[in-house]
């Protein structure tokens, strides 16, 4: 094993960064911005599981989504695990300790709430709670809106925004992705920290869930 205090991480740090800007498969919810914020929850998740390998979280925040593929697109649910196969490759021709490649490619692959496979380390659980934190809160607001418009979707039912009467479609109507899927992610949590700042955030979206619908439906609005 690389002893600890051998290990550059800030050295290691920009390597990852350039790997990670090199990718052309971004878009503005999964940039550069995007994979730094990931890294920031991690390291608050890192608080509390120091026994968790740094370096191996590091590089799989970073590394998660070398190939992005749209929401829409039918291979979607491949993605995490293309990404762990060509981070893996490009980890090792850079010298990456050997030991930790398989690591770092299992927490990237099992990142993906799309590709439901299960986080069986706890450097896994930390990156995949630390991107599903990046989903909540309004920075995941405001993520949430934007895949919604590249995949040409509505912001809202015109007459349902809530769903009261219909069935939830968050492919077709952007306020449903809310209920269809963020509310479930602090449930989904692997690490109690994780939870804890992960429903913190879902209440904001439901808060501003029902006030959007509340304006979106005019309820309140004298009438002219």
């Amino acid at each position: 094993m690389t002893a600890i205090s051998s290990i550059d991480y800030a050295g290691w740090r920009t390597k990852l960064v350039a790997m990670a800007t090199g990718s052309a498969d971004t878009d503005g919810a999964h940039d550069s911005a995007h994979l730094e914020r990931v890294w920031r929850n991690a390291q608050a998740l890192l608080e509390h599981h120091p026994d968790a390998d740094r370096l191996v979280v590091l590089a799989a925040c970073y590394l998660h989504d070398l190939v992005n593929l749209p929401k829409n697109d039918p291979e979607r649910d491949q993605a995490s695990t293309r990404s762990a196969r060509l981070a893996r490759h490009q980890l090792a021709q850079m010298g990456f300790p050997f030991e930790k490649l398989d690591a770092v490619a299992h927490a990237i692959a099992a990142h993906s709430f799309s590709a439901a496979i299960p986080a069986e380390t706890i450097e896994a659980k930390i990156v995949q709670d630390a991107d599903r934190l990046d989903g909540l809160g309004l920075v995941g607001l405001a993520r949430m809106f934007y895949i919604a418009g590249r995949m040409e979707s509505c912001l809202a039912h015109p007459a349902d925004p809530l769903g009261l009467e219909r069935e939830l479609d968050d492919r077709k109507y952007a306020l449903d992705h809310i209920m269809v899927k963020l509310c479930k992610l602090p449930g989904m949590m692997q690490t109690a920290a994780g939870r804890e700042l992960g429903e913190a955030r879902l209440e904001q979206l439901l808060a501003f869930r029902a006030e959007f619908a509340a304006e979106w439906s005019g309820a309140g609005m004298v009438a002219g």
